[in-house]
């Protein structure tokens, strides 16, 4: 089996599936790109200090990711595509991909969904599927968060280092991962899927250092949100105090989706 293949600290430290042989043709066709990426993935370390804040748009734990592959050229790619029919052009972009490459037997294409809701891996794998027919991606990678991550996060719930809302059942995750690619939602496409498991853990920051990051992410995200309110207030041209803004939670949940 090709996913035997794989480099060992891979195996042991990512949850791994495949579908139509994606490894296989991982290692024959693109094997700099696979390098470029395994070089990336044993290098990350699921730290602690940065899964309890969490992030805004994009979490560190992706944006290192993103980072790392940037160096190595990979990038983040959308497509223009369109229908013609005659002289009538619609227009159908395709949506982004997180991080892409090509080499001269086609091109890779990498999502990262660490706390997204689950849709977006329909989502995914439809870009996927798309872009494969079209002759443009040869082979679609989606990095997860690993079922057992889950005792983890539990943990750190217990400790009041996360909101027992995070990471819920309807978020990305290896279980709503892999029945949609096993019921064949990336069509033709070669999926190569991966999930972070709790071996990548590292324990960077004391408890009593976790709270305290908490606390400055909590302190930043409200002059974020007063400075957004200023300015939305100066353009309807009004004047006045600000007045304090009061968050809908005060455990607000700093795991924002890694892509909005």
């Amino acid at each position: 089996m090709a996913l035997a293949q794989l480099p060992a600290f891979i195996r042991k430290n990512y949850t791994h599936e495949e579908w139509r042989h994606a490894s296989s043709i991982l290692l024959t066709d693109f094997p700099d790109l696979w390098d470029d990426l395994c070089d990336v993935l044993t290098r990350f370390r699921l730290k602690k200090s940065e899964v309890v804040i969490g992030g805004g748009s994009k979490t560190k734990i992706a944006g290192w990711i993103d980072a790392e592959l940037t160096k190595k050229g990979w990038k983040e790619r959308q497509f223009k595509t369109a229908f013609q029919v005659d002289d009538r052009r619609i227009e159908s972009p395709t949506h982004k991909v997180d991080c892409f490459k090509a080499n001269k037997n086609g091109g890779v294409g990498f999502e990262i969904e660490w706390n997204n809701k689950d849709p977006f891996f329909d989502r995914d794998l439809n870009n996927f599927r798309l872009l494969f027919e079209l002759r443009t991606v040869s082979v679609g990678i989606i990095l997860t968060r690993g079922e057992d991550l889950k005792t983890l996060f539990r943990e750190l719930t217990k400790k009041g280092l996360k909101p027992a809302s995070s990471f819920g059942e309807s978020t990305t995750h290896w279980g709503k991962l892999i029945p949609r690619l096993e019921g064949g939602a990336g069509g033709g496409c070669p999926v190569l899927a991966l999930g972070i498991t709790s071996s990548l853990y590292e324990e960077d920051v004391s408890d009593e250092q976790a709270k305290k990051l908490i606390m400055d992410a909590k302190a930043k995200k409200r002059e974020l949100r007063k400075e957004k309110a200023a300015k939305r207030k100066q353009a309807l041209g009004g004047g006045g105090a600000v007045p304090d803004i009061v968050m809908e939670d005060d455990q607000d949940d700093y795991d924002e989706d890694d892509e909005t």
